[in-house]
């Protein structure tokens, strides 16, 4: 099969406004085994069919592009992973193949059954989704009563040494008193415990969403919820030192900390200017941005007889096509009906 020489000298991948990309985040299935309520509705989900899917004989082609290109980082995300079988397959395909860079993005309900295999392959880091340490709200928020095995994850993955991240989104009921516990997890252990500002990716329409915002507010949300992320973290660690850019976030050290906290201002999108991330959903949509409908299908392509050259050449010409933040990108989209993240490997 004609391919790009993947033995030749990278050529920078960049997009019009001078932004150099270097990660790829790759969903490999739109499945979960939770059903966090700002990701996907409890009900009337129907997943991906089997055909419409990316095969990972055509992610692991894929892969074998991006370095050519400069991409030294590609991470694994869905819906969950291991919600597809054989994860680990195409795990260890993509090491194969080159990707030196590999990390994964998990819930966790399942991952502590495979962690000593993910060290034992070279992962490069996992991030785990926690949204909280109490039972009941951990139910309430995902819809399932699995803290148990995510924290299993947690805890299994820090004895194996492995390079851990802990994604929490800022819920409106989300109080200062579980912050602090959540971010203490960072206190005597080597993780960035980040917390994520809510992004408008439910899968419900825009109407329903807003409804439910105003009853939110009317009952259940914190008043602290209203304070911007970096301004409610100064407050809780006033003795911190300011925090700095770690791609998309911003993380500080907490005097006495071994580990870091951050934030990712993910809905007011002021990291925007540092992004250097593309991503490409389970059906094999090319994205620039969270928030873009897709700019390339490259099933069509890889289906359709392309070359590697002419597929390298089509993702050349799509990114170079990039909005300059993703207000502007979430403007051009018009949507009436918010798209889930497990269908866009958020």
């Amino acid at each position: 099969m004609p391919r790009e020489d993947i033995d030749s000298p990278p050529q920078p991948l960049c997009d019009n406004h001078g932004r150099r990309i270097r990660y790829l985040r790759l969903a490999i299935t739109d499945r979960c085994n939770l059903r966090c309520h700002y990701c996907m509705p409890e009900e009337g989900v129907t997943p991906v069919g089997r055909r419409d899917t990316l095969s990972y004989e055509e992610m692991t082609r894929l892969a074998r592009l991006f370095p050519s290109m400069g991409i030294d980082k590609v991470r694994i995300t869905g819906g969950e992973p291991f919600a597809r079988r054989d994860c680990l397959y195409l795990l260890r395909a993509l090491k194969a193949v080159g990707v030196a860079d590999l990390r994964l993005t998990t819930n966790g309900v399942e991952t502590w059954r495979h962690l000593e295999a993910l060290r034992d392959l070279g992962l490069s880091g996992l991030n785990l989704s926690l949204d909280s340490l109490e039972r009941g709200r951990f139910a309430a928020i995902t819809r399932r009563d699995h803290l148990d095995a995510v924290l299993k994850t947690l805890f299994n993955a820090l004895a194996l040494g492995l390079a851990l991240k802990i994604n929490t989104v800022a819920l409106a009921d989300l109080r200062d008193e579980e912050m602090r516990r959540l971010a203490e997890l960072a206190r005597d252990n080597p993780i960035t415990v980040r917390f994520i500002e809510p992004m408008s990716f439910s899968g419900l329409p825009i109407s329903v969403c807003q409804q439910a915002g105003r009853q939110a507010d009317a009952t259940g949300s914190a008043p602290e919820a209203n304070e911007p992320l970096a301004a409610r973290l100064a407050r809780l660690f006033p003795h911190a030192d300011a925090a700095r850019p770690s791609g998309v976030s911003m993380v500080f050290s907490p005097p006495g900390f071994v580990g870091k906290i951050g934030y990712i201002a993910g809905h007011s999108r002021s990291f925007c200017q540092r992004c250097d991330k593309i991503r490409i959903t389970a059906v094999g949509m090319l994205k620039n941005c969270l928030y873009d409908n897709g700019v390339l299908d490259l099933r069509r392509l890889l289906r359709g007889g392309a070359t590697d050259a002419e597929i390298a050449q089509a993702i050349r010409l799509a990114v170079s096509r990039r909005n300059i933040d993703g207000h502007r990108t979430e403007q051009d989209c018009a949507r009436s009906q918010q798209p889930s993240m497990a269908t866009i490997g958020g």
